[in-house]
């Protein structure tokens, strides 16, 4: 199933508007950690998300993908997101973090 998987099948709880998911040291990768946001963003209720991503080879693609796919989520209002341990450059880790702040409605990062 995978991390997209798991993201696509979360997409259709069209009601969910706390979410916690740990899939530390899964090795997820790019792949996964686009996919799971991409289908994270069509979670229109999702006010309060906590992902722990940390240790899952996820890249500066993964990482920009998650970012740009997270700043869609318009009700989003608090998120903790662990990166721990995976292979971001730090340059892509800024400009993830400059994207999400542009989201008005979040109010803790």
């Amino acid at each position: 199933m995978g991390a997209s998987g798991l993201g696509s099948a979360l997409a259709n709880c069209i009601n969910l508007s706390n979410l916690t998911l740990n899939i530390r040291a899964n090795q997820i990768g790019d792949e996964g950690a686009s996919g799971l946001g991409s289908a994270l963003a069509n979670c229109i209720n999702l006010s309060n998300l906590t992902l722990n991503l940390g240790y899952n080879q996820i890249g500066d693609e993964g990482a920009s993908g998650l970012g740009s796919a997270l700043a869609n989520c318009i009700n989003l209002s608090n998120l903790t997101l662990n990166l721990r341990y995976n292979q971001i450059g730090a340059m892509k880790v800024h400009q993830a973090q400059v994207l999400l702040q542009q989201i008005a409605l979040i109010s803790q990062i």
